[in-house]
């Protein structure tokens, strides 16, 4: 059967060709690989800036060997689950890191110690947060996505958002998965707050009734106590009363001793 398309022809060198060429030339002038990186990660450094590239590599938690002129990191879509005290304490020049698409689900309260002057964004999005210790964030300026995460909204995230800088392109995707009112879950956390709910009340009212509770047990016990210990002390006094009355009278016991004296 005859070939329509007919022979191939020579593929002619392009234009194009040669700009990426000299594209890649100028950017190797700029770009150099980083002596010490951390295994199954790739670092460069940029216009004096080492960009940590660990995205996509399976990784189970944050690399403790990053270099530590790191300005930016990059760890998206790995299978971390927890970021632990001091996770970033020695990159004093770190501003931006990506966390996003991970499977965290906790974060210790000195999580970012050692970087909150210095890191300017850092994306949580896209993993399995439910709350955050109230001092995981202190004193953090960065601009934060906490987005498509699985919030459960009372008193602790309430105080926790207050202090933060929400990124404004996914303010409204914080979500509240659970709630300390079911009739909230499901909405947007800032829009709930906007509302004039203020989650901390609920948190109070709950504390209350647990203490009445307590209260009330503590109280039904001791009156169960002093009712046993009466009734207890009843028996004891009827029956030592009794045995008081199956004593002989002492007119009884004169009588008897003068008869005995009239026999002798």
């Amino acid at each position: 059967m005859q070939d329509v398309a007919g022979p191939a022809m020579p593929r002619k060198p392009l234009f194009s060709d040669g700009l990426a060429l000299l594209w890649g030339v100028l950017f190797g002038l700029f770009v150099a690989p980083v002596t010490t990186c951390p295994t199954r990660c790739h670092c460069i450094e940029k216009s004096g800036m080492t960009v940590v590239q660990c995205m996509s590599r399976s990784l189970e938690k944050i690399p403790s060997d990053l270099p530590r002129d790191t300005v930016v990191l990059l760890l998206a879509s790995n299978h971390i689950t927890h970021i632990p005290n001091h996770a970033f304490r020695e990159l004093h020049y770190l501003q931006e890191v990506d966390l996003s698409n991970n499977e965290i689900e906790t974060v210790d309260v000195g999580a970012f110690q050692g970087v909150s002057d210095s890191l300017l964004m850092l994306d949580l999005s896209n993993n399995r947060i439910q709350s955050v210790p109230k001092e995981a964030f202190a004193r953090l300026r960065a601009k934060i996505s906490l987005s498509n995460n699985p919030w459960h909204c009372e008193c602790t995230l309430q105080e926790v958002l207050r202090e933060l800088r929400l990124d404004p392109k996914t303010v409204n995707e914080v979500i509240c998965h659970t709630a300390v009112q079911e009739e909230y879950a499901g909405k947007p956390v800032i829009q709930v707050l906007d509302s004039g709910i203020n989650f901390c009340n609920f948190h109070h009212k709950t504390t209350d009734v647990a203490m009445f509770v307590t209260m009330f047990g503590w109280f039904t016990m001791v009156i169960a106590y002093v009712i046993y210990y009466v009734r207890h002390n009843q028996e004891d006094a009827r029956r030592h009363l009794q045995y008081l009355k199956s004593l002989p009278s002492s007119s009884q016991i004169s009588k008897d001793f003068d008869t005995i004296s009239t026999v002798l």
